[in-house]
Formats: structure tokens, C-alpha cells, sequence
């Protein structure tokens, strides 16, 4: 297991990154667009690599998964000047814009991930609205936590059938194994 330093710091190297590599038009990456990608950065690497990328731990909100570090880490990162975040209207809303002041490397990733990061990232900023891509995040998964709960990476390997007190047992087991 990562010692939480190295998993804070990759999980700042990859906020910085997806920022970056949206940096040409800032109005297409919001906090919303931002934390799904985030998410499913991670949720593919668990599937597909057998490892998520960062380690971060995601709760339930409002608006699907979220990093539960990514405000202070948003926050980090402007405090450097390595990124301005601002707030726009957009279509009569608020939106967060970021900015960035400095070129993010994406040496902390392995081949494997970048290419997982690279894709989500199209993905989400190509194929979806905001509102669009929030409610996909809207899942079995995401139904069955509580407001602030812990959505552990594993549960990519959910079935979306109903879900019983035996298999949220199982799921509170697991979380306080560390399994």
C-alpha cells in the first residue's frame, strides 16, 4: 500500500493533469465534469488494471462520487500558482473554470493509466454535458450510499440488482478490513 503522502500527491498530480489537458478551453472542464473524471479515472484503472490510480477515497453527494480531498487539493494548487480557478455563468449558472499557470507532466502515470485518463477524459468532456454525465454517475452504487458515505473503488464489481442487508454487510466488512 502507498504511503498517504505519495497517494495525496498523485492524487494532486492528477488533478493538475486533467485540468491541463483541458486547458485549451477552460469552459469544457467544471467541478462537476472535473470529479467524474476523477472518479472514473479510478474506476477504470480498479477494473481494468486491478489498482486505482491515486487511491483517493470517494463519498456520496449530490451531484455523484466525489474526492473527498479534491477542494483542499483544488485549493493547493491555485495557493502555487499552478492553477487560477474562477467561477463563470453558464447558461445562468455557476460553473468553476480552471486555469492553468503551469504545464502538468504526466510522468507520476504508467503507460496503462494515461491511456485510461486520456480516454475519460474525451469521454467526459466530448460526449457529455455536465448534467448528463451526473446523472450516469447516478447508479446502483451510488443509490444504495448514504450522503458523505465512502464509495470504495471495488464496487465497479457491483451487480445493479437490488441490493440486500447481506451484501451491504459484506460492504462494511470490507471497508473496515481495508480489503
Amino acid at each position: 500500500m502507498l504511503h498517504p503522502e505519495m497517494v495525496e500527491d498523485r492524487f494532486k498530480q492528477l488533478v493538475h493533469y486533467v485540468c491541463w489537458a483541458c486547458a485549451d478551453d477552460p469552459t469544457k472542464l467544471g467541478a462537476v465534469k472535473l470529479n467524474k473524471v476523477l472518479w472514473l479515472s479510478d474506476l477504470n484503472s480498479y477494473y481494468h488494471l486491478k489498482r486505482p490510480i491515486t487511491n483517493s477515497r470517494y463519498v456520496k453527494r449530490q451531484f455523484g462520487p466525489v474526492p473527498s480531498r479534491v477542494v483542499p487539493v483544488l485549493r493547493e494548487l491555485e495557493l502555487e500558482g499552478v492553477l487560477t480557478i474562477r467561477s463563470a455563468d453558464h447558461f445562468g449558472k455557476r460553473k468553476k473554470e480552471y486555469i492553468v499557470r503551469r504545464q502538468a507532466g504526466a510522468d507520476f502515470l504508467s503507460p496503462e493509466e494515461k491511456e485510461i485518463v486520456d480516454r475519460v477524459i474525451a469521454w467526459v468532456t466530448e460526449r457529455h454535458t455536465a448534467k448528463s454525465i451526473s446523472n450516469l454517475s447516478h447508479d446502483h452504487i451510488w443509490k444504495a450510499a448514504k450522503d458523505g458515505e465512502e464509495i470504495p473503488h471495488f464496487t465497479v464489481f457491483a451487480n445493479p440488482e437490488e441490493i440486500t442487508d447481506e451484501d451491504r454487510e459484506w460492504a462494511r466488512l470490507q471497508l473496515e478490513t481495508g480489503s
